[in-house]
């Protein structure tokens, strides 16, 4: 298990080579893409982006939250992110449990009252890239003309399947 004692060792060596200090706050290709926490997923990699070329939001399930929302305002409004690109996964730990599976496991654990929060879990991975891309599509606070694409990130493969494009 990594401690943080073992990260900032990490971080020494790669500060010695860091060389990308220059680079503008805006990503130059201007995109910002939402896609799951999930320690599999390396979206840089498997999306060709180098460090600078984008707004990478991740948070579990890759789900567009209220959070997701207020990243993607900020990234457009101040960093000129012009384009949305929601990235699920195949094996998705979110497709594993309910909002009281949850609820009733963190009063287990923890003694705390969790009910009436929703966790955004999802039982359909196609329709929560549909149902994800339509909350972006649908907030205000997001312009009409920018373009908005979901997937699907097969961990089995490697391979990006799209499901919708707006």
């Amino acid at each position: 298990m990594a401690t943080f004692d073992e990260l900032r060792a990490s971080n020494r060596a790669h500060a010695e080579d860091f060389g990308h200090g220059h680079l503008p706050m805006p990503p130059a290709r201007q995109v910002a893409v939402i896609t799951c926490m999930d320690a599999r997923l390396h979206p840089e990699t498997f999306l060709g982006l180098d460090v600078g070329d984008a707004h990478v939001i991740r948070n579990a399930g890759g789900r567009v939250s209220g959070d997701a929302i207020r990243s993607l305002v900020i990234s457009q409004r101040f960093l000129g992110t012009k384009e949305v690109v929601v990235i699920h996964h195949t094996d998705c730990g979110m497709l594993t449990f309910s909002n009281d599976d949850l609820v009733a496991k963190i009063r287990d654990d923890l003694g705390a009252d969790a009910s009436g929060r929703d966790f955004l879990p999802f039982g359909d991975l196609k329709q929560s890239v549909v149902d994800d891309v339509e909350a972006v599509r649908s907030s205000e606070l997001i312009p009409d003309d920018i373009p908005v694409t979901g997937a699907i990130y097969e961990v089995e493969t490697g391979r990006l399947q799209e499901v919708v494009r707006t």
